[in-house]
């Protein structure tokens, strides 16, 4: 299959590359970013089965005659993760990236009969409701807060309204707490998962402090890779949202221990009474996981990293390719 990333030099765009490059697709990334070194020395292998559009998603013309090319299918990535402080002051750009830039894409993709697009939603799309159910399902109510949430939940509606209006084959996914390899600083993230934030604090040679143990799903970003490429080679997917987490939970105090152990002398730790934490883990509380029935039932698809084994992977993905990041 041709396949193009829109947002794909980001850090869950990236993974999905290398997955579907993999997989033996053609993929073009289509992104205002270029790719690090260190990534375009990985996908050097590819050939002119992997290329680059540099240009900013809100550019419907550089959309148009991108599409134009000859795709099987989109997947929509471009996004800016905003804190409250990027809400306060520029509330536009994330509503046009976010949400405004998706309609181009979506007419032109119908316009040339893509035959399927994806849309990459996250877990805090369920805003609110999050934090009073003890499992989250697709079907779930949502109560997005943050700007970012309430233009992803957004995102995944008109995703479902034109799917019906055009009877076309258009799915959105919700991520959970994503982190892995290529993720760095970008602009478009106000804060990096906690897990970068103690992979850059061992290389800092910093103590690590963390304000709680962070429970979450949190998933690898090759996992996250693997299910949408599942549903990008899915003859004909029953359901229009689907879920994408490890179903299970596990802390980023955990996993910062398993860090700790692959590396003696760095310490990860909870905060004392008094002590100012190093760590932002994003939210005040711990969100409960989300559900992956869908994904597991209908496509045998579950994720393969753990708490441990994505630590030991990360920190000798880092050890290879985190000076040239």
């Amino acid at each position: 299959m041709n396949i193009v990333i829109f947002g794909g030099t980001g850090f869950v765009g990236t993974n999905i590359a290398s997955a579907l490059l993999a997989r033996g697709h053609a993929v073009t990334l289509f992104d205002r970013g270029a790719l690090p070194r260190a990534a375009r020395q990985a996908f050097a292998g590819f050939g002119d089965s992997m290329s680059v559009v540099e240009a900013d998603v809100a550019d419907s013309s550089a959309v148009e005659a991108t599409i134009a090319r000859g795709f099987d299918a989109i997947i929509l990535g471009a996004a800016i993760t905003a804190g409250p402080a990027r809400e306060a002051a520029d509330p536009q750009s994330i509503l046009q990236v976010n949400l405004m830039a998706q309609a181009p894409i979506l007419m032109t993709a119908h316009r040339y009969r893509v035959r399927r697009v994806i849309n990459l939603s996250s877990g805090s799309a369920f805003g609110a409701a999050a934090f009073r159910h003890a499992l989250l399902d697709e079907g779930l109510p949502c109560e997005p807060v943050s700007l970012y949430a309430v233009t992803k939940h957004a995102s995944e509606r008109v995703v479902a309204r034109l799917a019906a209006l055009w009877a076309t084959d258009f799915i959105s996914v919700r991520l959970s707490g994503v982190f892995g390899p290529w993720e760095r600083a970008t602009g478009v993230r106000d804060t990096l998962s906690p897990q970068m934030q103690i992979i850059a604090a061992l290389h800092q040679k910093k103590e690590v402090i963390l304000p709680r143990p962070g429970i979450r799903d949190w998933i690898y970003a090759p996992d996250v890779a693997d299910a949408v490429a599942v549903l990008v080679e899915a003859e004909q997917p029953k359901h229009g949202l689907y879920n994408i987490s490890t179903g299970h939970e596990w802390t980023a105090l955990q996993w910062g221990q398993h860090l700790a152990e692959l590396n003696p002398g760095f310490v990860c730790r909870l905060a004392e009474s008094g002590e100012t934490p190093t760590i932002d883990l994003h939210t005040d509380a711990d969100r409960a996981p989300l559900s992956i029935v869908r994904m597991a039932e209908e496509f045998g698809w579950r994720a393969r990293f753990g708490c441990a084994d994505s630590a030991a992977h990360l920190n000798a993905w880092w050890n290879r390719h985190g000076e040239e990041m």
